[in-house]
């Protein structure tokens, strides 16, 4: 006979019966024990442990079904986070649930229901059922509709943070303290940041994609007079041509085919705060003019208007671009360059930032741990070997590319530690790549594994050397200098590389 396993959230109504209270019957738990024999049920619960006792005993005297108590400490019982990792944890130390697995939906509150089909659907498949004191015991089956529009948008909320996380715009206010850094370098950036922060000057923010040009536009605006009111982000080259007008100084009904209703431009939006122009190196020649137009006279005139609108706006801008190399190609306006760089910060690429890489994958490493942990994940670490080889790369995409690497290190390593092969896997080489390029130039206050390190070399080359001989190990053995066949072979084995 096959093992039939409950488990149930302890609700309410079934501490009532408990009680004898009128109208709640014996609750929904006992209701589904007596229903069906049960070689086992496990109870959850985030009550007093008195309380929870209380109804275990109660129950283990109504059916004959042994009976485990696993009790739940949550902040609220509507905490969707914690009640998905508090079920993940019970059934991931639950050993013997290779029989029917059911789950109670009725009992407890809808967060925790939500949890159930949710896990029942994805990663701990088991029977749903729900009951009433009118109904009685049934399956509950849910529509593949609900499953297939509502398990995706629980998943994609911890994946919406670590995008947040990667694209340097994290939820909550953002202090000069969420810049991660102990280099001589940065220091003084954020030391310039905040110089410039208290006074209402434009600033031009310059960095390679990646560097954390957003966030540290956000600091800013968080350490100014204008914190109370709004910043608003705009990617210049992301509108359309024909719409970066409007989109910047809003337009009038009827002002051109589609405007069916008045509309407030971004500036008029940001009144009284902060407008964050990023990547402005991308917008075209007409709107540059009546960008600088906005600037000198502080107003705007919306699309379809003759009547100018005084605005109260402080702008950041930011480019990957040298924007004074662009005016001297003749690709942006000489005259609104020197009205935006009032105030200019260069944010250094991740290599230039000695001693910031281990930092900044701690930092990450927490963080993407956090975000995985609401699907139940456990938080992982990275090994020695592995943070090592990290530390050897380059980061050409710099932060946002340490932030992508780790959490694929995260999803790809299957135990809590990301060892060397799989963080070897995450960092991603360009094609015909050489390597690293910096073996002689691993910092070293991080500890270095010199094992692993040359291990990585004689794996690179000894790869390189055979793809390049297509195989030939006579021919591969001459351009490594290791003088034979047989010795080749020997360095093959012991590095174990495929070939």
């Amino acid at each position: 006979m096959t093992d039939r396993i409950l488990f149930a959230w302890i609700g309410r109504t079934d501490l009532k019966a408990v009680r004898g209270e009128a109208k709640t019957g014996v609750g929904p738990i006992c209701q589904a024990a007596r229903a069906c024999q049960y070689s086992m049920i496990h109870l959850l619960s985030d009550f007093e442990p008195d309380e929870a006792e209380s109804f275990v005993k109660w129950l283990g005297g109504e059916v004959r079904t042994k009976i485990q108590l696993h009790l739940v400490k949550l902040s609220s019982p509507i905490n969707f986070g914690e009640i998905y990792q508090g079920v993940v944890a019970v059934l991931n130390q639950l050993t013997s649930t290779n029989g029917e697995v059911t789950y109670h939906l009725s009992p407890g509150t809808p967060a925790m229901q939500s949890v159930w089909i949710l896990l029942a659907k994805t990663t701990h498949p088991a029977r749903l059922i729900q009951s009433s004191p009118e109904a009685g015991v049934e399956e509950a089956s849910i529509p593949f509709d609900i499953s297939a529009e509502f398990i995706p948008q629980i998943l994609q909320q911890s994946d919406r943070r670590i995008s947040e996380i990667a694209q340097g715009s994290p939820s909550g206010v953002v202090q000069f303290g969420n810049i991660v850094h102990r280099s001589s370098v940065m220091k003084r950036v954020v030391e310039q940041a905040k110089r410039v922060a208290i006074h209402s000057v434009p600033v031009l923010i310059e960095g390679e994609s990646g560097t954390g040009k957003e966030l540290l536009a956000r600091a800013i605006h968080r350490a100014s007079p204008r914190s109370s009111k709004p910043f608003v982000t705009v990617n210049c080259g992301a509108i359309p041509l024909e719409l970066v007008e409007s989109e910047f100084f809003g337009h009038k009904k009827g002002s051109f085919t589609g405007a069916v209703m008045e509309r407030k431009g971004h500036f008029e939006t940001a009144e009284g705060g902060t407008l964050f122009l990023d990547e402005i190196g991308e917008l075209p020649k007409p709107i540059q003019v009546k960008l600088l137009r906005t600037l000198q006279e502080s107003e705007v005139t919306p699309v379809g208007s003759s009547d100018p609108r005084k605005i109260d706006v402080r702008v950041i801008a930011a480019t990957n671009r040298t924007l004074i190399h662009e005016v001297s190609t003749g690709n942006f306006r000489e005259d609104l360059f020197y009205r935006l760089a009032v105030a200019i910060i260069k944010l250094p690429p991740l290599r230039e930032r000695e001693g910031d890489v281990s930092l900044l994958i701690e930092k990450l490493l927490e963080q993407i741990n956090q975000a995985n942990a609401e699907l139940g994940q456990k938080n992982k670490k990275i090994s020695v070997a592995a943070k090592n080889l990290m530390l050897q790369h380059r980061w050409p995409g710099n932060v946002r590319e340490l932030v992508n690497t780790i959490q694929r290190a995260a999803i790809w390593s299957d135990g809590d530690s990301i060892g060397l092969d799989v963080m070897r896997e995450a960092i991603l080489l360009p094609t015909g790549s050489d390597g690293d390029g910096s073996v002689m130039d691993c910092p070293i206050e991080g500890g270095v594994q010199l094992e692993a390190l040359m291990s990585n070399v004689a794996r690179h080359y000894l790869k390189k050397a055979l793809n390049h001989t297509n195989g030939n190990k006579t021919r591969a053995a001459e351009l490594l200098g290791l003088g034979s066949y047989q010795t080749l072979t020997n360095w093959i084995e012991k590095y174990r590389v495929e070939n």
